[in-house]
């Protein structure tokens, strides 16, 4: 066997094959060899069938197998003799082996680019410091209180308000049926803390217990449930109940219940917990800072294009599962699939970039990947996805994901290495954030103060605020639109004030 490889961009490559007739030869009657042990043929004994008689009675079989089996053990020994690692599919273009003549094939793939590392070590970059404030912990203290309070039921008749529990049956209506997941029986609601729409919330403050009432409320129209998103329903209630929640003190019996030696031994792991989680958070935006800031020193630097396609593949799926457990598609984004393809392009290149330069610096430095460690990666994942081990092991081994395995924990080797090596100066944490109250300004004229507000530049961004500063969960200030959160944002800022 002879082979020349070609370099066709700086990123693909084509290897040539010249296969002599010996060799084509043998590898047919290798393959002969197999089927005369195993090919049942009238007339003789299994393993005793003629060489000619397989040849002809399967000729298009073994002739075909043959061609793979030769092709694949050659590509592998290429592969192996070069050091190349391909980065996408190998495209084969071939025909079939012939007998007593010589055989010539070719291959072609993409590989990373060869690459001129930039300076690697010893950079500076700044890392926000770890505060854990004691606001911050008294605000866990806080939940856990909450979780232990004891509920009991108000004597007085009279409407509920803001911080209690109404005990509530309730339903929402359309055309004078009832709308199937929006009902619930003898349901516990906290007022004042957006768990209901606010208009269902006012309409509840307006009873006494044993009455009922009836309002009409529309949903937002970016309601996460799109069969309801922009209706308008009829919601029906009645009032069972007013309860006041009862919160106990802080004691050690508290914290023991919540999983702790007492409260000193509570109020150490809460702060230790905060720490090292933000401690993590902060050095990986270091870490991201970092080698953005290397990557982008780099002025070559071209990209496997089947790579890229292949992980813009991947930020799909990844996309679709998520909108598939909200019960959505991609159709509810209002883009095509070609749209969504080149929004995730500048995402999968730069992932793709930081892949290629990670795996370039690994490789000059000598990193390697033991069996132990993939062995420990695999047991945390299948601890992680409560999967037996042999099972996960076999799941990676027949889909060929080990390869890509052993790549992504050489990027974090390669990682580590890099910021080790760099000049990490700590900084405090800012105070000041996009979705925070602007400071009061005078204005010269008229002398009053004016606010700069708090304003919005997208939904995400004003559902991020909501959880953060309203207490909301996730899915409830999901369900609210743009302007509502708005409204609300206002209203905060109009108490703080």
């Amino acid at each position: 066997m002879e082979y020349n490889v070609e370099e066709l961009s700086p990123v693909k490559r084509k290897i040539t094959v010249e296969v002599p007739a010996e060799e084509v030869n043998a590898a047919i009657s290798a393959t002969i060899a197999l089927y005369r042990m195993q090919a049942d043929v009238k007339g003789f004994r299994k393993g005793k069938v003629p060489s000619s008689i397989i040849e002809s009675k399967f000729h298009k079989q073994v002739y075909g197998e043959a061609t793979t089996d030769l092709i694949n053990y050659q590509i592998n020994e290429i592969l192996s003799g070069l050091t190349m690692q391909p980065m996408s599919r190998i495209d084969v273009d071939a025909e079939e082996l012939v007998r007593d003549e010589d055989f010539k094939y070719s291959i072609e793939f993409e590989v990373a680019p060869k690459l001129d590392l930039p300076q690697y070590k010893g950079l500076k970059i700044e890392e926000v410091d770890v505060v854990v404030s004691d606001e911050e912990i008294a605000e866990v203290e806080g939940r856990i209180l909450e979780n232990n309070a004891e509920v009991k039921v108000i004597a007085d008749v009279r409407p509920p308000k803001d911080g209690e529990v109404a005990s509530v049956s309730f339903g929402a209506y359309r055309d004078g049926q009832i709308v199937e997941g929006i009902q619930a029986e003898n349901f516990d609601l906290v007022l004042g803390q957006n768990q209901a729409l606010p208009e269902f919330e006012d309409m509840i403050k307006t009873l006494s217990s044993g009455e009922s009432g009836e309002t009409d409320i529309t949903f937002p129209a970016d309601f996460i449930n799109e069969n309801l998103a922009g209706k308008t329903v009829t919601m029906k209630a009645k009032l069972h109940a007013v309860k006041e929640r009862i919160k106990p003190e802080m004691t050690d019996a508290v914290a023991q219940k919540a999983g702790f030696k007492d409260v000193e031994t509570m109020r150490t792991g809460i702060r230790e917990s905060y720490a090292s989680q933000r401690k993590q958070m902060n050095k990986s935006a270091a870490q991201n800072e970092l080698l953005n800031n290397i990557i982008g020193s780099i002025e070559e630097f071209p990209l496997p294009p089947a790579m890229v396609e292949d992980r813009i593949d991947r930020l799909l799926k990844d996309l679709e599962y998520r909108l598939d457990r909200q019960g959505k598609g991609f159709q509810s984004l209002g883009k095509t699939p070609e749209e969504l393809r080149e929004g995730f392009r500048p995402e999968a290149e730069a992932s793709v970039k930081s892949e290629i330069f990670l795996l370039a610096v690994a490789a000059e430095e000598g990193l390697e990947i033991s069996p132990e460690e993939i062995e420990a990666t695999l047991s945390q994942l299948a601890m992680q996805s409560r999967q037996p081990l042999h099972e996960l092991k076999k799941y990676y081994e027949d889909n060929n994901l080990i390869v890509p395995l052993k790549d992504r924990l050489l990027c974090d080797k390669a990682s580590e290495l890099i910021y080790d090596s760099a000049e990490v100066k700590l900084i405090a944490s800012p105070t000041a954030g996009a979705a925070k109250k602007a400071p009061a300004e005078k204005t010269e004229d008229a002398g009053e103060t004016k606010s700069g507000g708090i304003q919005f530049t997208d939904k995400a961004e004003a559902v991020e605020w909501a959880v953060a500063n309203l207490g909301l969960k996730e899915t409830t200030a999901k369900g609210y639109s743009l302007a509502k959160l708005q409204e609300r944002a206002d209203k905060f800022e109009a108490e703080q004030a």
